[in-house]
């Protein structure tokens, strides 16, 4: 006999959410052992003693970690989909049919606390992993990944520069005590200069965005130009976990983050159960003469190839060096000697070494047409930090820092593509540089596990 469902609402129900949440449900597992307690007294600071009772923070940073674990970057989805799901209503404390906190309440709660609240959410679960003997901790791998804001480059304005407000405030008088004359038409070449402005487009000199300020225009190889900002990470090459993670304006270099990075990474690996970082691996884009200088001031040995433009030497061009009196000599035997350093155009904390020939000794030279510059010399530029680079050539070169290289980009790379595609990675959600690192936290702290 063919059967029939009927469906009728019971009017009176029996039911406990626990009993409905398998014992392996990762968020049940979660639950048991995330203990966010410390945030009630980390965030009592930002609240008074009367008035509405806020959302309470535990609830607030597990919604976050939600909607991370579901690459949900809307506060209005992590709702809506939490509301639907027994085993993060069980997560979160809350009962069937129990309402959940407003989605604005998130977005709200995230302003208000700090930046430091969410750095010691993540520190608080990669103790745990640490705890758990899952962390090594001796060899950290890094690497940066370009992460579009929330925010367009065509709604971006043009920069007001005033240098001085007195200035401003006499130009309104003039203006105030003068007629309006009519405005001039402009001149031909005030046009086509304005034509070559309009289609060379905003730059990060010139314009920003109004909504977020911090966002910057930048491209790479397969990239949009576009806003963005820049994710940096280092991940333990032992357990594939993240030990770090912050973001960085869009335009700021890799080799220029690397000594903002190195403190926080060795701090964070601090504790009784995990080995002190000692190496770091990480691509050419992180070498330069400050790179290697923060890694040894923080006591930490380093596998970075050398920018492609670095030669290590010039005999190929037909120079040697003369290390006992700091010059090159050329295939004529004319000297070219040390003569002074510059900053480089752009980074006047990075020099350069200057090496000229004299005009005269250059003058008869059969190869000067092909040698000498414009003005009847030769000159050679070498970094001031070579004896860095050349000590990192040796180490990348040796056996060891070839398996360094492979091990490198098969650590650090598939974690971020984790990351990316997998936890609401693809875009900030949130305008600012500290929102922005408040997320990455969070994001961070749910592939933990």
């Amino acid at each position: 006999m063919q059967g029939k469902k009927a469906h009728q609402e019971s009017l009176f129900i029996q039911f406990q959410l626990s009993d409905h949440v398998p014992a392996d449900n990762f968020y049940r597992r979660l639950k048991g052992v995330l203990d966010l307690d410390f945030l009630y007294q980390s965030t009592s600071k930002y609240y008074g003693k009367e008035g509405q009772k806020s959302i309470d923070p535990v609830v607030f940073m597990k919604l976050m970690l939600v909607g991370y674990l579901e690459n949900i970057n809307s506060d209005r989805r992590i709702i809506t989909s939490s509301g639907m799901r027994m085993d993060i209503l069980y997560f979160l404390g809350y009962n069937l049919g129990e309402e959940l906190p407003w989605h604005s309440t998130l977005s709200r709660t995230r302003k208000l606390f700090g930046e430091k609240i969410f750095l010691e959410l993540f520190k608080q679960v990669l103790k745990l992993c640490i705890d758990k003997g899952l962390i090594a901790g001796k060899r950290q791998a890094v690497d940066s990944a370009l992460i579009p804001a929330n925010a367009s480059k065509y709604s971006m304005v043009e920069r007001i520069v005033m240098e001085d407000a007195s200035v401003f405030s006499r130009e309104l008088n003039e203006n105030i005590e003068q007629e309006r004359a009519k405005p001039e038409a402009p001149k031909e070449n005030d046009k086509n200069d304005q034509e070559k402005k309009d289609k060379k487009g905003p730059t990060n000199q010139t314009h920003y965005s109004p909504s977020d300020p911090d966002a910057r225009l930048t491209t790479k190889p397969g990239k949009p130009m576009r806003l963005y900002y820049r994710a940096q990470m280092s991940v333990d090459t032992a357990s594939h976990f993240i030990t770090y993670i912050q973001a960085f304006k869009g335009n700021e270099t890799d080799n220029t983050s690397l000594p903002a990075m190195l403190p926080q990474i060795v701090d964070n690996l601090s504790g009784a159960h995990v080995s002190r970082p000692e190496e770091i691996l990480a691509d050419t884009g992180y070498s330069s003469g400050k790179a290697i200088r923060a890694l040894t001031a923080n006591k930490l040995k380093g596998y970075i190839p050398n920018p492609g433009s670095y030669k290590s030497s010039r005999e190929a061009d037909g120079f040697t060096y003369d290390d006992k009196y700091d010059r090159y000599i050329c295939l004529m035997s004319v000297p070219l000697p040390f003569r002074r350093v510059e900053s480089v155009y752009g980074e006047p904390s990075v020099f350069k070494k200057i090496y000229e020939s004299n005009i005269s000794d250059c003058k008869n030279c059969p190869f000067k047409e092909i040698c000498a510059n414009n003005k009847g010399f030769k000159k050679l530029v070498d970094s001031a930090d070579k004896p860095l680079y050349e000590y990192m050539r040796k180490r990348v070169e040796s056996p060891k820092g070839k398996q360094m290289k492979s091990l490198r980009s098969s650590t650090v790379e598939p974690v971020f593509g984790s990351l990316i595609n997998y936890t609401g990675l693809k875009r900030i959600n949130t305008k600012g540089l500290k929102q922005a690192n408040k997320g990455n936290a969070c994001g961070c702290c749910s592939i933990q596990y």
